[in-house]
């Protein structure tokens, strides 16, 4: 959600900017905008739409001079997406502009003092109060100004901040929201993700909540809120740039799609041991997993469906109650969550806002986090009690496809590693379960390979107006996903179900040609899932079915089969969900969809 970039060197910021802001438009915008210090005032562009607008309106950048700029791709929280509301914003005075991610909770206490002051604001927005406040509380000094205003602020925030006074540093601040600051030679940067510098540097510092970073050519100082030096350590960033480029694919989304093999394997193959599962990386303790009496899992969006398939194969394999919570629903239900209670934490980011602040009521009332993120060194990661880093590399795409899988794999280890400490998995089942899980990313290769299939099916669906998914146990906790994939990208209104709940209204909606996805996966409740089929298909629905080769009987049922290679039950959702993925973007592709950028959606959501 929304992109913050920042240069200081000796080329022209703004074609650096503008191409900065262009690998962070998956995180989703509504307009952009551009500032520059020229050497004697700041210049600026914004505009609302596509950056491509932007880049109009500024020849590429050719158009605004100066060698420090900060620049902000918005999604739209306060006030409507315009060109005003779009960020940066300036002071009244136009000494100072700000660009920010986050939400400040108290800018209309805050708007108002101001305005009584006589201070005009030109914006809806809750970041021009910022600038103002800089402004007002300026005495010649910016970095003890930047401090006094951040003790009047409410909420989270990262920020970037120039002056017409400073023509040679950026201020860059965090807290709550992502930011890191790139180091070059004889430059530096800042950005809402290492993406945006990626092509000009891969050594950076990840700034920490309330640290300060003043950024100059030649030297980047990062202090706290009572001035005080902090040293970091440099982190280098060691996977490749193209691994954020397309490499010839259509869209990211199908890129990342096509990763997954590899991105599993790269998440369990340095896990996996002579034969055993290996968590070096978590501090619990056998003594501590053996005292939990239940599991909290948290997440949002696709996150939380991994939630929910971790329920079943929790419940099954570690024989432990497990609660699946919405982690925006959390903290307001008076959640009953203590040192007996293993929390789990799933967010691709690491920065979810709202799974963050459910995190940490759970460590309030005494549970142990264990969180699965994959972005190394992010506010979840470093804020739960132990890590287990997903290996899925930069996914592009608003809409997740390797992040969910890769979260799927930890979970299967999770529970493998789990059971065997608690004596709930035998010797002949975790050799099974091993057997099986290393042999995913080829069984994931099997699937693309028959793409064309799913390319096919879409083909002849693509016009529908309503779609329904439905499956029982697992495949019910897989159905979520695959109608949340179709609907983010494709704009189909399409629900999922357990398919035992039909009968109980859900089936007065089926009508001559919907279409209904049944997910018949599942070995034990084939036959079951085999009389829901024939129950919508009797009221005039047109059914594909997702069924193992070992039951072609689905095929003589449904009007249309797609068939995944089989496997044990726990890890099913791994190989069903990669034709939901496909047939969701061919979908998509064929109603020309903008697939890697949906309408609305942000792909980090680092306001709640």
């Amino acid at each position: 959600m929304c992109g913050i970039v920042g240069y200081i060197g000796y080329e022209q910021a703004a074609p650096l900017l503008l191409n900065s802001l262009e690998k962070l438009e998956y995180r989703g915008y509504d307009s952009a905008g551009i500032c520059l210090n020229d050497g004697s005032r700041l210049v600026y562009e914004k505009a609302k739409g596509k950056l491509q607008v932007l880049k109009n309106l500024t020849d590429n950048g050719k158009t605004l001079s100066g060698t420090v700029g900060i620049g902000h791709t918005r999604w739209a929280t306060h006030g409507e997406p315009s060109d005003v509301n779009a960020h940066p914003h300036l002071s009244e005075s136009e000494r100072f502009a700000v660009v920010h991610n986050g939400i400040i909770e108290n800018y209309i206490q805050l708007k108002e003092h101001l305005a009584a002051k006589g201070v005009e604001f030109l914006s809806k927005t809750d970041t021009e109060v910022i600038a103002q406040l800089i402004e007002h509380y300026y005495k010649g000094n910016l970095i003890d100004t930047v401090i006094k205003v951040l003790s009047k602020l409410e909420g989270s925030y990262a920020l970037g901040v120039i002056s017409k006074d400073n023509p040679d540093e950026i201020i860059a601040v965090r807290k709550e929201s992502p930011l890191i600051i790139g180091l070059g030679e004889n430059e530096n940067f800042i950005a809402s993700d290492v993406t945006a510098i990626l092509a000009k540097t891969r050594k950076i510092y990840r700034l920490e909540n309330n640290e300060i970073a003043i950024i100059k050519r030649d030297n980047v100082t990062i202090i706290d809120t009572d001035k005080e030096e902090i040293q970091k350590e440099i982190e280098t960033v060691n996977w490749d740039i193209s691994a954020a480029e397309k490499g010839g694919y259509e869209h990211f989304m199908f890129k990342e799609i096509m990763e997954q093999p590899k991105a599993i394997r790269d998440t369990i193959a340095p896990r996996i041991k002579d034969g055993r599962v290996v968590l070096d990386e978590i501090k619990l303790t056998d003594e501590q997993l053996r005292k939990f009496t239940k599991i909290n899992i948290l997440a949002c969006g696709s996150a939380y469906h991994v939630g929910v398939v971790a329920k079943y194969v929790f419940e099954k394999m570690l024989r432990k109650p497990v609660e699946v919570d919405l982690a925006s629903e959390f903290r307001y239900r008076e959640p009953i969550v203590d040192e007996k209670t293993l929390t789990i934490v799933i967010s691709q980011s690491g920065e979810t806002a709202d799974t963050k602040e459910a995190m940490k009521e759970a460590q309030r009332r005494g549970s142990h986090v264990i969180s699965v993120v994959n972005v190394v060194g992010s506010a979840i990661a470093v804020e739960s009690d132990d890590v287990i880093y997903t290996w899925a590399g930069p996914e592009i795409a608003v809409a997740t496809t390797k992040a969910y899988s890769t979260q799927l794999a930890v979970i299967y280890l999770m529970a493998i590693y789990f059971g065997d400490k608690l004596g709930t998995v035998s010797e002949d089942e975790y050799r099974i379960y091993i057997k099986e899980l290393e042999q995913l990313p080829d069984k994931i290769n099997q699937i693309l390979a028959d793409k064309e299939n799913i390319q096919y099916l879409a083909s002849k669906n693509f016009n529908c107006k309503d779609v329904f998914f439905i499956g029982r146990n697992i495949d019910y906790a897989l159905s979520l996903e695959g109608s949340l994939k179709l609907k983010e990208i494709s704009y189909i209104h399409s629900e999922a179900y357990a398919a035992g709940e039909l009968k109980h209204g859900t089936i007065s909606l089926i009508e001559q040609g919907t279409l209904v996805i049944a997910l018949a996966t599942h070995e034990a409740l084939i036959g079951k899932i085999v009389s829901n089929i024939e129950e919508v298909q009797a009221r005039g629905a047109n059914v594909i079915g997702v069924a193992c080769s070992n039951h072609p009987e689905i095929a003589n049922i449904a009007q249309s089969t797609i068939f995944i290679p089989e496997t044990c039950d726990m890890l099913l959702p791994s190989l069903a969900v990669i034709p939901l993925q496909l047939f969701a973007y061919y979908v998509a592709s064929l109603k020309g969809c903008d697939i890697d950028k949906p309408r609305n959606l942000a792909k980090s959501v680092t306001v709640e």
